[in-house]
């Protein structure tokens, strides 16, 4: 078939989707042309289609994890922006949806008869957890390897867009105009208030990443830390940044599932790990809690949720949460809040404080991924340009999932027993001082 037949259909699809979809961006077609769908775009916001052959792939067997792999292999992009951008109208409007449903579908398949019919490009397989990415299975050593598949990317490539503190968890604005960098130490110190720490307690990080709030933690409140990873890339640097700061008599690190701790401890953190440990583990993750944690002490569970259903049965997987485990977390499966504090009690835990931080992930997704758009050149060249599209996706697509509410984050805050008094004071008042 020729190019400018093929040409020819995409325009017409396009122009029969300006008329009632009306979208703020552009469509730049292989050959270069720019073809506006809507009246008033965003001048220079487009989404590119590279080879003609992507559209008949996607058109005849249309799912999510075929626009993935287009797109880590670059058949497809995107201009002047990132998918907030492209997406982020879309995922509030409810009458931009309602356009969609408005389009005449006979007329839309027959302007892209053409393509249907033509030769498709193959979706080769992309960076992906080759094994079983669901976790239904999970063996003894499968959290390692999950975890590793994610956080092993490099230490370099994360740097390029977090915080000086490696924090790779939701920052906390105490106000909309602060900076990144501000509100990941204001996440670190407020963490730090609602454990109430002080000088001489004992805190153990379950996935402590990069340590900072260890450090923060050992140099702000006088605590003595215990952090466990399953990265050996985070481990090596956290481990670095405690000799730089002369802090090894008071923070240790292993390299250790939390399975295997034993110990006590007066304060336990857990900040953005709950996520991977999978729905059939949760009730011995939070009895492995329960036995490590001093009598009186203070747990805080940091983690992304999702809503709950009126129906009490495991939840559906969504083709995006299939694609989150099969390219960045495998193993991750996301609790609803109400059942992790009704799990949280079964264990013996009294519930004191949940505080729900959707806006403030949004906001810190959304940074990140134009922090890493902005350094396109230089995260190709570590990790390679699949590995970078897939996680700038990945980031967009978060925000996104953040700002239409079908992703949730909760920080809560529990006590190992409700027998006379609780570690907490009567008030919030402490925490915002």
């Amino acid at each position: 078939m020729g190019d400018e037949r093929r040409l020819r259909a995409a325009r017409r699809a396009i122009a029969l989707l300006r008329e009632r979809v009306d979208a703020h961006f552009s469509i730049r077609l292989w050959d270069g042309s720019l073809e506006p769908l809507g009246t008033t775009v965003v001048p220079g916001l487009a989404i590119q289609i590279n080879t003609p052959g992507v559209l008949p792939s996607v058109l005849r067997r249309p799912s999510l994890d075929r626009l993935i792999r287009h797109y880590a292999h670059g058949r497809l992009d995107i201009e002047g922006g990132t998918l907030i951008d492209i997406a982020g109208p879309f995922a509030m409007d409810r009458a931009a949806r309602r356009r969609f449903k408005t389009v005449n579908k006979r007329a839309l398949v027959t302007a892209l008869w053409p393509l249907l019919i033509a030769k498709g490009d193959h979706p080769d397989a992309s960076r992906q957890f080759g094994d079983d990415a669901q976790g239904t299975s999970r063996a003894d050593d499968d959290n390692r390897r999950f975890i590793q598949f994610h956080y092993d990317v490099g230490n370099d490539f994360y740097c390029l867009f977090l915080d000086p503190r490696m924090q790779y968890s939701c920052a906390w604005y105490p106000t909309w105009e602060t900076g990144l960098d501000d509100a990941q130490e204001a996440k670190l110190d407020i963490s730090c208030r609602k454990l109430r720490l002080k000088p001489g307690d004992r805190l153990l990080d379950i996935g402590c990443g990069w340590g900072g709030l260890l450090l923060h933690a050992a140099q702000n409140y006088g605590v003595t830390g215990h952090g466990v990873t399953l990265s050996e890339e985070q481990l090596a640097f956290a481990r670095a940044r405690i000799d730089e700061l002369g802090l090894g008599d008071r923070i240790t690190l292993e390299l250790k599932d939390y399975q295997d701790l034993n110990g006590q401890f007066d304060k336990i953190a857990s900040i953005g790990m709950y996520e991977h440990i999978g729905l059939d583990n949760i009730p011995a993750y939070f009895s492995k809690v329960q036995s490590l944690l001093a009598d009186g002490g203070l747990f805080l569970n940091h983690a992304i949720s999702r809503g709950s259903k009126k129906r009490k049965k495991r939840f559906s997987k969504r083709p995006e949460q299939k694609a989150l485990q099969k390219y960045i977390f495998p193993g991750g499966e996301l609790d609803d809040i109400g059942h992790t504090i009704a799990a949280m009690e079964q264990h013996g835990f009294e519930v004191h404080d949940v505080e729900g931080w959707r806006e403030h992930y949004q906001k810190t997704t959304r940074i990140w991924c134009e922090r890493l758009t902005a350094r396109r050149d230089e995260a190709v060249a570590l990790v390679g340009p699949e590995t970078y599209r897939i996680w700038v996706a990945y980031l967009g697509g978060c925000s996104l999932a953040f700002q239409r509410g079908s992703a949730r984050i909760y920080q809560t805050l529990a006590g190992k027993s409700a027998k006379g008094p609780a570690s907490v004071p009567p008030s919030r008042a402490d925490l915002y001082r």
